[in-house]
C-alpha cells in the first residue's frame, strides 16, 4: 500500500471507546474518542489490553457526537447492548480457551 493511501485510510478512521461499570454507572459512557491517528492509538491500546473491538461505522458516527464521559442516550441503549453482548461472548470464549 502506498504511503499516500495509508495516510488517507488513517485520516478517515474513527474510534470510540465505551465503558460501563455496573455498580457505578446508570448507562454506558464514552471513555475516549478520536479520528485519524488518535483513532489508531485508541485501537492500538485496546489491542494491547486485549479489549475486544467491534467495527460499526454507523454507531461510531453517532457516538462521536457525544462528549467524553457523557452517558449514551436511551435511544442507543439497544444497539450498545448488542456491542456489550459481543464483548461478553468474546470474553467468555477467551476464558474457555485458557
Amino acid at each position: 500500500m502506498s504511503e499516500n493511501r495509508r495516510e488517507e485510510n488513517i485520516s478517515r478512521k474513527r474510534a470510540v471507546a465505551l465503558g460501563y461499570e455496573v455498580t457505578r454507572d446508570s448507562a454506558p459512557t464514552i471513555k475516549a474518542k478520536g479520528k485519524g491517528y488518535v483513532a489508531e492509538e485508541i485501537i492500538s491500546r485496546a489491542k494491547e489490553h486485549d479489549i475486544p473491538i467491534q467495527e460499526d461505522k454507523s454507531l461510531v458516527e453517532l457516538l462521536s457526537q457525544l462528549e467524553i464521559h457523557e452517558k449514551i442516550p436511551e435511544d442507543l441503549y439497544e444497539v450498545v447492548a448488542e456491542v456489550f453482548a459481543f464483548i461478553y461472548r468474546v470474553d467468555r470464549d477467551q476464558m474457555t480457551k485458557n
